[in-house]
């Protein structure tokens, strides 16, 4: 299915040239566009693995330990709180540099 997006999707890219005024490839400026797409992507990918490996401790620890549940819980939310500061600091960041 994804193949045939892009199949579909093509033609779209042929009515341009690329932003360029005197013809040719993409400008520089189109590819901090591709490369803010991708960085962002990784970027919560990656957000979303730690968070789940975060709670996935979390739960352990609660279970082993369900004394501790309000210590454990606290920092299980401080600990995403970082996680997802990251992911936005580099929607931010992706901002700044594409506008």
């Amino acid at each position: 299915m994804t193949l045939g997006l892009f199949l579909l999707a093509s033609p779209i890219f042929a009515q341009t040239n690329g932003g360029n005024p005197a013809g040719g490839g993409p400008t520089h400026a189109d590819w901090i566009v591709i490369a803010s797409g991708f960085s962002m992507a990784i970027a919560s990918g990656l957000a979303a693995l730690g968070q789940g490996r975060a709670v996935q401790g979390a739960v352990e620890g609660i279970a082993r330990n369900p004394g501790a549940s309000g210590a454990i819980q606290g920092a299980m939310i401080l600990g995403l709180a970082f996680m997802e500061s990251l992911a936005l600091f580099t929607l931010v960041i992706i901002f700044v540099k594409v506008i």
